[in-house]
């Protein structure tokens, strides 16, 4: 699923060319046409100059693949280890590597970048190339689709009023699980109450978000305090997180909303690409937002907010919602690669 909407964005990117496709073994010598099969789930049908592509073996072709290109987008089932592996034999190819995957979030020299909020987490790089023994070959990494709605609403609060601890429900679509309902009847008027790995994703990621570059690693934040629970909804695309938060200097209503509509990052200051003009949308109407009305936003990228009222138990609670395979995934890594290509790390 993610592959997909890697090549609808990459079809024609105003500066990236797809010169090369890589799959496992069994794809490998096909078409791009004849290995996707019955499978595409886009509502746009498969790019015409990628539908004869021939597919390379992702694992047994890293010579001829790192040869015909200058980076790599990796969105990889497999198993951790193995996905930490291959993508480290990329980066040691000289072949930067902006992973989807969750297998190197955590490794504590690969930056995992929202980059309007943490852009300046890819200094780390220097550290990383000098741990690999690469000159120009890295990995950089984006974070879990279910951070894509909460964390950007919640991080511009910070600096000024002190996020202390943060409660998070999301209810995210069906597509996050690479599904159609199609292919998954059961999820029809069904909710499922697990998500295997997301609520301690969830709660965990954020704190390298926060985190500060330092003698050559991330070392995550001690706060903000999270805790999550992650819900499977009968929804095509989109995930909703209602939030409740707490603040060191509780802020007035107005305070909070002038922040969430004012605020950009380095994405907007470089007119990148795949930037949203207004980074944080917010709707004063009492039931907004909705998924299915604004999850496509400036083309999926923009993270929309609203409902922002006081709690009994909190300071303030609201909801948000964002696109999970454009802003959560496929989207959020190609931003990520123009980001890292205009502050010249792909040089």
């Amino acid at each position: 699923m993610v592959g997909q909407r890697f090549a609808l964005l990459l079809s024609d990117h105003p500066w990236f060319t797809v010169t090369a496709l890589a799959a496992s073994a069994n794809s490998a010598g096909k078409s791009y046409e004849e290995a996707i099969g019955s499978r595409w789930a886009m509502k746009a049908p498969i790019p015409e100059n990628l539908k004869k592509m021939e597919v390379f073996d992702a694992e047994g072709d890293i010579e001829k693949i790192t040869a015909a290109v200058d980076f790599v987008f990796c969105a990889v089932n497999m198993k951790k280890d193995e996905i930490k592996a291959l993508e480290e034999k990329y980066a040691k190819h000289e072949c930067p590597v902006i992973s989807n995957n969750s297998a190197h979030r955590f490794t504590p020299d690969v930056p995992m970048i929202i980059p309007e909020i943490n852009a300046d987490h890819a200094e780390v790089i220097t550290a990383q190339r000098k741990r690999l023994g690469t000159k120009r070959g890295f990995i950089a990494v984006k974070s879990n689709c279910s951070l894509q709605s909460y964390v950007p609403a919640l991080y511009p609060l910070d600096e000024k009023f002190g996020v202390e601890r943060c409660l998070v429900c999301t209810y995210q679509a069906i597509s996050g699980a690479g599904k159609t309902f199609e292919r998954w009847p059961e999820m029809i008027d069904n909710v499922i109450p697990y998500i295997g790995g997301e609520e301690e994703k969830s709660e965990k990621e954020p704190l390298k978000i926060w985190g500060k570059v330092e003698n050559g690693e991330i070392v995550p934040a001690d706060s903000p305090k999270f805790t999550a629970q992650c819900i499977r909804v009968p929804v095509s695309d989109g995930h909703l997180a209602a939030v409740f938060v707490d603040f060191k200097n509780k802020p007035s209503k107005e305070e909070i909303i002038d922040i969430w509509n004012s605020y950009s990052g380095e994405p907007q200051k470089l007119g990148l690409p795949h930037a949203p003009k207004q980074f944080l949308h917010y709707y004063i109407e009492d039931d907004m937002p909705q998924t299915k009305l604004c999850r496509d936003l400036e083309g999926g990228m923009a993270i929309s907010v609203g409902r922002l009222r006081e709690d009994t138990q909190y300071d303030y609670k609201f909801v948000c919602v964002s696109h999970n395979t454009l802003r959560g995934a496929a989207g959020g890594a190609v931003l990520l690669a123009e980001l890292l290509c205009a502050k010249g790390w792909m040089d």
